[in-house]
């Protein structure tokens, strides 16, 4: 069985990879643009896989899980350069999410409000 991993633990393998390189991190606004290309390549293999457009007979066969793993790798980067913990960002936006959407969608346990 593998491992779990934490987030802090992630965060930690990241800048390790990356303060091997002496260019180290990228700016912020170059890692988002980063980030916005790994978001399009993987919005382009769900396409593949579930939406309407196959892919080419010559094309390279990647999946979702690399892509998603891809978005993930750069969004740590981004966070680590901004010096961002994203275990305790997680925390704080999963509360905000489980109060402001408690009832916002039909629950399976058939509750509508406190």
């Amino acid at each position: 069985m593998t491992e779990t991993r934490s987030l802090a633990s992630i965060q930690k393998e990241v800048d390790e990879y990356i303060q091997q390189f002496k260019t180290g991190y990228f700016s912020p606004l170059g890692q988002l643009a980063r980030l916005t290309e790994e978001v399009g390549e993987l919005a382009r293999e769900i396409n593949h896989y579930y939406g309407e457009k196959p892919k080419k007979i010559d094309e390279a066969n990647k999946t979702v899980d690399e892509e998603l793993a891809d978005v993930m790798i750069v969004l740590v980067m981004l966070a680590n350069s901004l010096d961002i913990d994203l275990t305790g960002t997680f925390e704080k936006n999963m509360e905000k999410f489980n109060q402001r959407d408690k009832y916002r969608f039909e629950r399976k346990d058939g509750k509508t409000h406190d």
